[in-house]
């Protein structure tokens, strides 16, 4: 079922209206899936993506990729949301070994913006004078990852969410673009 970017909007606006579930409802993986379907399957980890240029991104999808195993044990189905098209996604989720992982293209940030994730933009520049952001590149995610063009938004912030029997239990939103997650605890595994 495709939705109007109007009923998208409605949506977003009425907090009576935006459920979890009919905004989950609202939302289709690559393959054709609804987000709903998929948390009514299996518990889900829901991984917001900023954009493709961003080390730090890159960083998330090496380190989802190694604990996939991990993950998986737990009967959890990790699913990604980033804001580029299917065909610039697919090289970075082909060359970390995630291609048969679920994934949404949401150029619009749409999903971001659901109150129930409530995911904040911020200004992309702001990161140069951020301590926290230095030390993670320092640490080695832009030498190990390096960084690009920009062509996705850069002020939208990414976080991961854990989704289970249609609620979120456990969250973590970025309040740097250098935040390290802990995917095992946030599905209860670590």
């Amino acid at each position: 079922m495709k939705w109007s970017k109007l009923k998208v909007y409605r949506m977003l606006q009425s907090t009576e209206k935006s459920s979890l579930a009919g905004g989950l409802e609202m939302f289709h993986t690559e393959t054709g899936r609804s987000l709903l379907d998929l948390v009514d399957e299996s518990p889900v980890l829901l991984i917001f993506l900023r954009h493709f240029a961003c080390a730090f991104c890159a960083q998330t999808l090496d380190r989802v990729s190694q604990l996939l195993p991990q993950i998986a044990a737990k009967g959890v189905r990790p699913v990604f949301v980033h804001l580029g098209s299917r065909e610039r996604a697919k090289p970075y989720f082909d060359y970390y070994n995630l291609s048969d992982i679920e994934r949404i293209s949401n150029p619009d940030a749409t999903l971001y913006r659901l109150p129930a994730f409530g995911l904040s933009r911020t200004n992309p520049y702001l990161h140069f004078f951020n301590l926290t952001v230095w030390k993670g590149w320092l640490k080695g995610a832009m030498f190990k990852y390096g960084i690009g063009m920009i062509k996705e938004d850069a002020e939208q912030m990414p976080g991961v969410f854990f989704l289970k029997d249609r609620k979120i239990v456990r969250a973590f939103r970025h309040r740097t673009i250098a935040d390290e997650p802990d995917y095992l605890k946030l599905i209860g595994a670590g």
